[in-house]
């Protein structure tokens, strides 16, 4: 079972036009030609106009895949964590559906507002928090990234959030937020590290994570679902850290971050003699082999967290989307 998994896929423009295009960024003026290094400069990831281009491109290309079934017609603008589940649903969506979703209803975000930081270097990214025709009341929370002046704007994260629940940014006179770096000592665990921490913690518990249902409440479920007759239970938690499922973290009002991370998941079910493991249509889809006596199945999860200043708290996960992506019988 693989420890980190890189990018999602290879991106079809030529390498050289990348590297040109995302180390230099050139702007005239009337003294003559300036050069400006996009990899050493601290500027805004995006305007606020580039920002709702991004999140109306990839409404439009999110609602023409979710009514084929087919994610060849989002993967431009949909990467990472988000990016794997998605995939994953169409896929089982376009096995059992042929002729597409009978079910589609376009999805409609609205009263969108966008956080963007102010950095250096790549990626470039910013958070859009929206209003939607679905999941009731709660706030579409998309994470939109890019590595390179020559590639789009993708969505690399999505968590679904009540509107009280969605924290107060830093942001400087002109409004533009701060990024907190992935090594940061100054907060309780650094964002770099709350995958691993996170994945060790569903393991063996600890006092790092505040009791929630994405902690506390996962952990108790698990030890139940484990024990359950007939059908024993087990689980592996690893870290995704690196590609695009870098962790990107925003600093709030109260000195602390909001934090968009990615872990990996593996459930192992393995059936008594005698009895059978239940599976749905959406699972046999993903499901590769025959399922005998045991049933194998992988996830991926992006989750956000408060991470409070360190010495002053401990870490909120405060929401989580985890989508099967393959699964494999035995």
């Amino acid at each position: 079972m693989s420890r980190d998994r890189g990018p999602r896929r290879l991106r079809r423009l030529d390498r050289s036009v990348l590297i040109a295009a995302s180390l230099t960024a050139l702007s005239l003026t009337a003294s003559g030609c300036v050069v400006v290094h996009g990899e050493r400069e601290v500027l805004p990831s995006a305007t606020k106009s580039e920002a709702a281009k991004a999140l109306q491109q990839f409404t439009t290309a999110y609602n023409a895949a979710d009514k084929a079934y087919d994610s060849s017609l989002d993967a431009d603008f949909i990467t990472g964590a988000f990016g794997d589940i998605d995939e994953a649903r169409l896929k089982a969506g376009r096995a059992n559906n042929p002729d597409g979703n009978p079910a589609h209803t376009p999805l409609k975000l609205s009263d969108a507002k966008y956080t963007i930081p102010k950095k250096a270097g790549w990626p470039r990214w910013f958070v859009a928090d929206t209003a939607a025709n679905k999941g009731s009341t709660a706030r579409w929370v998309f994470v939109f990234t890019r590595n390179s002046l020559a590639e789009p704007w993708e969505a690399a994260y999505l968590t679904l959030l009540a509107p009280d629940k969605v924290p107060r940014f830093k942001t400087d006179k002109d409004g533009w937020a701060e990024a907190v770096p992935t090594n940061s000592t100054e907060l309780a665990i650094a964002p770099g590290d709350l995958s691993e921490d996170y994945a060790g913690y569903l393991k063996d518990g600890g006092t790092a994570f505040a009791d929630g249902t994405h902690t506390s409440a996962w952990r108790a479920e698990r030890q139940k679902e484990s024990k359950k007759p007939g059908l024993a239970t087990q689980y592996l938690d690893d870290p995704l850290t690196s590609g695009d499922y870098l962790p990107l973290a925003l600093r709030t009002t109260d000195g602390g971050a909001l934090v968009f991370f990615t872990t990996h998941h593996y459930e192992k079910q393995t059936a008594a003699p005698g009895t059978t493991i239940p599976t749905t249509a959406a699972v046999q889809a993903l499901t590769s082999g025959e399922i005998k006596q045991s049933l194998t199945m992988e996830f991926v999860s992006n989750e956000v967290a408060l991470d409070p200043p360190k010495g002053s708290g401990k870490v909120s996960v405060i929401g989580r989307i985890q989508g099967l992506t393959s699964a494999k019988g035995d």
